[in-house]
């Protein structure tokens, strides 16, 4: 047998490490040529790494969460031949998702093998079925069990509980986890015969009220997607000074066009929402104080603003926030801000958005949809300037000068940098989308 020892590979764009978010095997596990490995995340792209040939996993040389340098050992693999030989994977390809979840699960099934090597093959997965089999029951009293007394969980962690309603129901009044009751049904289903054998056993309930003590702490490891969130969150409040601006706006008039419009399309229109309305709202009010659409290098102590508006919309997917940019908005009409909306929100749900697609915003919407609560305060997208914040419409009563009238009202919240943006110039921004969204003609006026 030989073994080859695969590194870290060089993933281009002068990366010089990146963070392993996800193993698609284990030591002991068959591979094949071209079969992927592990998946690794620098700050622009997932990328997957493929085995170069066919054999069995000997080492791992890392964790989820671990960032490991190009070049470093990552894992080893044994095939037939004789040394220790190192190699890198022969195409490492960056993968259009931007995060290190949603992807379908490896195709682990091992070609078959030359009847020399069946048994050497062979044993990591017989070995595998034992360590999965059920465990059996910690504690006597259940049909097959031992016994003796254990405190812990009779069931895999995760694992949940078969049980009918009625014996859920007596478990709750009597103060009994499900998850600490080893069930003699079928597939461990749990009886009423269990929780009396639960209950002679003299393990500790909480009758009163059916409440019980959950002590559980879990430990999740911030890794792929998420520690990149939390990292760019966290730069942007350490090093941009927020100010928040709160104003409402009176979308009655907005939302009767909106509905008319949308009445009339034509069927290769979208169907239009708020945001296009909005973009456009932005991009007029961006021609009259272009410093709002701006970029801020720390470092070189230089203020860029960008002719070409390009509006990043803040998305919230299955595996955390991403941004997918819809870019020059300034030559967008009302149906194609539409249409891009739509594109960049299925990109972004189904993982499939390019790192073109991810970057390069100069200003950010960001909206909670229903959820939007009356006031946030949103956090810039670093570097940016400024980010504008879409809250849930609601009806309110209006004084009109004579009476209360019914109108639909939205409140917009949105952010600035303080030490680019006055307070003057960032209210003035917001009453400029202001007055193009309660009288929405002027949104097409050029």
């Amino acid at each position: 047998m030989a073994e080859h020892t695969i590194k870290m590979p060089d993933v281009g764009e002068g990366v010089a490490e990146a963070e392993l978010v996800e193993w698609h095997v284990k030591v002991g596990d068959p591979v094949r040529e071209d079969m992927v490995l592990a998946a690794v995340m620098t700050d622009k792209a997932t990328v997957e790494i493929p085995s170069p040939f066919e054999g069995e996993i000997s080492w791992l040389g890392a964790e989820i969460g671990d960032v490991v340098a190009v070049g470093s050992p990552l894992i080893r693999i044994k095939t037939a031949g004789e040394g220790l030989k190192e190699e890198s994977p022969k195409e490492v390809t960056p993968t259009p998702n931007p995060s290190p979840q949603g992807r379908g699960e490896p195709d682990s099934a091992p070609p078959k093998a030359e009847k020399a090597s069946t048994d050497e093959a062979a044993a990591p997965v017989q070995s595998k079925a034992k360590t999965s089999a059920p465990p059996s029951p910690l504690w006597g009293g259940i049909k097959g069990g031992g016994s003796s007394l254990s405190s812990g969980a009779p069931r895999a962690e995760g694992e949940k509980p078969l049980a009918s309603p009625a014996v859920r129901l007596r478990a709750k009044d009597a103060g009994i986890d499900l998850r600490q009751v080893a069930g003699s049904g079928p597939a461990g289903r749990i009886s009423h015969e269990d929780l009396d054998a639960f209950l002679s056993a003299g393990r500790s309930t909480s009758a009163a009220r059916g409440l019980a003590r959950n002590t559980e702490v879990t430990e999740i490891k911030v890794v792929g997607l998420r520690r990149k969130i939390a990292e760019k969150m966290a730069l942007a409040k350490r090093s941009i000074p927020h100010i928040t601006y709160v104003e409402e706006i009176d979308v009655t008039a907005l939302e009767e066009l909106r509905a008319a419009m949308n009445a009339a399309r034509k069927p290769d229109q979208p169907k239009l929402t708020m945001l296009p309305f909005l973009m456009r709202a932005m991009a007029k009010a961006i021609g009259e104080q272009p410093e709002i659409n701006a970029i801020y290098d720390d470092e070189a102590g230089i203020i860029r603003q960008h002719g070409g508006i390009h509006i990043g919309i803040a998305a919230q997917t299955a595996t955390g926030l991403v941004v997918p940019v819809a870019r020059h908005v300034e030559a967008r009409d009302i149906w194609d801000c539409g249409a891009e909306v739509n594109r960049l929100a299925e990109a972004a749900k189904s993982g499939t958005a390019s790192r073109d697609e991810l970057s390069g915003s100069t200003i950010t919407i960001t909206s909670l949809g229903a959820m939007g609560g009356i006031v946030t305060t949103p956090v810039i997208n670093h570097p940016e300037v400024a980010i504008v914040g879409v809250n849930k419409m609601m009806m309110r009563p209006v004084w009109d000068g004579t009476q209360f009238i019914p109108r639909k009202m939205m409140n917009l919240s949105s952010s600035f940098d303080h030490r680019v943006i006055d307070g003057w110039d960032a209210a003035r921004f917001i009453q400029r989308i202001k007055t193009l969204l309660e009288a929405p003609a002027l949104i097409f006026v050029d």
